[in-house]
């Protein structure tokens, strides 16, 4: 599936696609134990696990926006996806007052929450993927 993307979204997609790969280094390396502090106590995985399996799948999705416009849209419906899917670890961070990531007040991890919804949107703008689904739901 494929339509046609403005300049905008095309440099959105390919910013939004280095940040999952930078992420994704960090979730690998020096950045391992903040993000295993995020993971929620009832998952029944390792931290450490889901920590190196979404740091693997934020690579992935990261270089897919970056490399394949032929699945730019399945590829923003994915990290949409994804970015659901981890939202628990982050209110988990927010109830639990977890401080990581410089995230050290209930108001800031509170704050944080409300930037899921938008990184959803851009993962979809970005890449057709909002123009299509809206489309198809005509």
């Amino acid at each position: 599936m494929t339509l046609s993307t403005s300049t905008t979204q095309k440099v959105f997609r390919i910013i939004l696609g280095g940040f999952m790969i930078m992420a994704s280094i960090g979730h690998l390396t020096f950045q391992r134990e903040e993000f295993q502090a995020q993971v929620p106590d009832w998952i029944p995985i390792t931290k450490d696990i889901i920590v190196i399996g979404s740091g693997i799948l934020e690579f992935a999705l990261g270089a897919a926006m970056i490399f394949l416009k032929k699945f730019r849209i399945e590829t923003g419906i994915a990290l949409a996806i994804f970015y659901v899917l981890i939202f628990p670890g982050n209110i988990a961070q927010y109830v639990n007052e977890i401080n990581a990531f410089g995230l050290d007040t209930d108001r800031k991890r509170l704050i944080r929450l409300f930037f899921q919804p938008i990184l959803i949107l851009w993962a979809l703008w970005s890449t057709g993927a909002l123009k299509y689904l809206l489309k198809k739901n005509k």
